[in-house]
């Protein structure tokens, strides 16, 4: 818990900002290391603190025919071995509170899917202090707009700071497009907007978010999952290096005060 407690204040203080980055699963332990081993360096190159990140079973999935991944007691143990070859903190998400337990004693931070929490910020982050852990980020990943689509408000992002909490935006989840693409052989799975995830971002940082959450691979038109949203490798270092830029000089942290008293010549 104090590793945990040391690394949440450590992302708090980030400036301008930390980044939660990786594939969206465990395809291989050596995908895993090449992916660790590159963003790292380009997080560091940039400036920004790095969790990294990737999923051991993509358990929520419409499809039966989708592709999960190696599954937790293979994942975790692919997930402790990045994590101490590269010294960089892990985050991965659960399915089942069963797993909570094991995940923990291997990631960081442990990641609730927006499919099993509350969409009420402020009362989801209270649930999970009065649990017991005070350590508590909140992340904002679009609203559905009708069955294939997400909207992203940019009014959220100043909302949610009322769970008085940090707030991160995923710029790659928020544009995906839901059951929206037709698989060959039957089934369906996420389609998305890759080209607009500078859009999202941009604006994110902007506002003031503490924190950026972005899938990355260095193939997205062969990931087995999630391709249509995953930032492509080659460029990670160009889109970081322009939204550290924005939050430099952007006040979105800052409360301006409105006067609403009359105006005077």
């Amino acid at each position: 818990m104090e590793s945990s407690a040391l690394l949440f204040n450590q992302l708090k203080a980030a400036d301008p900002f930390f980044l939660l980055a990786g594939p969206n699963v465990i395809e291989s332990e050596e995908h895993i290391f090449r992916m660790a081993k590159h963003i790292k360096t380009i997080a560091a190159k940039v400036g920004l603190p790095l969790v990294f990140k990737s999923s051991f079973d993509k358990a929520n999935r419409t499809s039966s025919k989708s592709f999960r991944g190696p599954g937790m007691v293979e994942g975790l143990k692919i997930l402790e071995k990045v994590k101490l070859a590269y010294d960089i903190p892990i985050v991965t998400d659960v399915h089942e509170t069963i797993q909570c337990e094991a995940v923990g004693r291997v990631a960081d931070i442990i990641q609730i899917p927006a499919f099993l929490c509350r969409q009420v910020m402020v009362n989801s982050t209270e649930k999970i202090r009065l649990a017991g852990n005070p350590n508590v980020m909140v992340c904002e990943r679009g609203t559905m707009f009708g069955y294939n689509d997400l909207i992203v408000d940019p009014r959220n992002f100043e909302w949610m700071r009322e769970a008085n909490s940090p707030v991160v935006a995923d710029v790659t989840h928020a544009l995906q497009q839901p059951a929206g693409r037709k698989l060959d052989g039957g089934g369906v799975a996420s389609g998305g907007l890759r080209e607009l995830i500078p859009c999202i971002a941009r604006t994110a940082v902007a506002v003031g978010v503490d924190g950026i959450f972005m899938e990355v691979h260095d193939d997205p038109l062969n990931a087995p999952v999630d391709g249509p949203t995953q930032w492509p490798l080659r460029n990670l270092e160009e889109l970081l290096e322009e939204l550290v830029a924005i939050a430099r000089v952007s006040k979105g942290k800052q409360h301006l005060n409105i006067d609403l008293t009359p105006f005077r010549d």
